[in-house]
């Protein structure tokens, strides 16, 4: 690909990118894996607290973006971020004493705060021409770190935890000093334009894509009621090893990650056609509810190929049609307040989904997360405007 095409790609992009990537890898190792193992396992907690634990972190993480986004378009980015991981670091350590559920809830909760910015931050510096192309890049990293830290995770928890947990701490301490290599970046520009006028350009965007909030709210509850539940269903319904189980997480994650720019380039070319989001939607809900059949192990395999190309299929074309919405010059708070949107799914579905496995056991979680999700394409199936081509 030619200089012209990855301008984008400056020094501080590759910088985000490898922190976002670090971040990411321990995000997915605590709250996939050593949050619902630790807590289930070594604590005896229940799977509704489990939940609430992954709600608190994505609800302090989801009401701090609106205000990152407004910070992040008037002080430094790097000091944000550099502030941010700290936070996170402090999360992630105190998880060692949190002996009491209470104690377990707060320190995903402070873990939340800190991983507010980085995505935020990445996502300002996705430029108008490409933006799925961009978007596929900005997702294959993210994929990939939040996909590898639970599949490392899973393998070396079963041979020590206090390994597993030092590893986390390392590299969320890297995390923080690579951070001292972003530039301050310009602000000049952003800070000319009144907070009144950002606000009523905001509301002016919101309100032309309410076609849009639907699925933007499902799809993140749809995704995280399964959180708190995977670990246990794997190695419970259908009777994997810790190592089965990471093999399925690798397999989905790789055909995901490897999907993602291929999809975003073909969006690209299409228009950013409506129908990647309907058959990505339709094919992840039958995947889901095939899941939840039983099935052996290979079949299982197969099943975790399609989920990572139906993601790839979706995420590309979704966040590009959403980048429509922010306005110029307002990214910060633009993708602060979008953000926060689709962070409400985020914070009512592992809270729900714990209590539906409590209730209804573990493969009713899938049976409903497969129905959010086929909704959610059936729904996109019949809209033609809002910018839904």
């Amino acid at each position: 690909m030619s200089i012209r095409q990855n301008h984008w790609m400056g020094a501080d992009m590759r910088l985000l990118s490898v922190v976002l990537f670090i971040v990411e890898f321990v995000r997915g190792a605590v709250l996939v894996s050593l949050l619902p193992i630790y807590g289930a396992k070594t604590l005896g907690l229940s799977p509704d607290v489990i939940g609430v634990a992954i709600s608190a972190h994505y609800l302090t993480d989801t009401l701090l973006k609106i205000v990152i986004g407004y910070l992040l378009d008037r002080f430094s980015p790097r000091l944000i971020v550099q502030i941010s991981l700290v936070i996170a670091l402090a999360g992630v350590y105190a998880l060692q004493f949190a002996e009491l559920p209470w104690m377990f809830i707060g320190a995903a909760a402070i873990y939340g705060i800190g991983m507010s910015p980085i995505w935020i931050v990445c996502l300002t510096k996705v430029k108008e021409e490409h933006r799925a192309t961009q978007m596929g890049y900005l997702y294959t990293v993210w994929l990939f770190g939040l996909g590898s830290g639970p599949i490392v995770c899973n393998v070396l928890l079963d041979y020590s935890t206090s390994f597993t947990y030092l590893l986390l701490i390392v590299l969320s301490i890297l995390a923080v000093a690579l951070s001292f290599g972003m530039r301050k970046g310009e602000l000049a520009a952003i800070q000319r334009i009144p907070l009144k006028e950002q606000m009523a350009a905001l509301k002016e965007r919101i309100s032309a894509m309410k076609m849009l909030l639907p699925g933007m709210i499902l799809q993140t509850t749809g995704a995280s009621m399964l959180v708190p539940i995977l670990p246990t269903f794997a190695s419970e319904e259908l009777g994997m090893s810790g190592i089965q189980y990471s093999i399925l997480l690798t397999a989905g994650g790789l055909f995901a990650v490897g999907g993602m720019i291929p999809m975003g380039k073909l969006s690209d070319l299409l228009g950013g056609s409506r129908w990647f989001l309907v058959v990505g939607f339709g094919c992840f809900a039958a995947g889901l509810y095939m899941l939840a059949w039983g099935l052996s192990f290979w079949y299982c395999l197969v099943i975790a190929v399609a989920l990572g190309l139906s993601y790839a299929a979706i995420l590309p074309t979704w966040n590009a049609m959403l980048a429509q919405y922010v306005p110029p010059k307002q990214e910060g708070i633009g993708w602060g307040i979008l953000s926060t949107i689709e962070g409400i799914g985020v914070m009512i579905g592992p809270v729900i989904g714990g209590v539906i496995a409590l209730w209804g056991g573990e493969t009713l979680v899938f049976w409903t997360s497969a129905a959010l999700f086929g909704l959610i394409g059936l729904y996109y199936s019949t809209l033609k405007q809002s910018g839904v081509q």
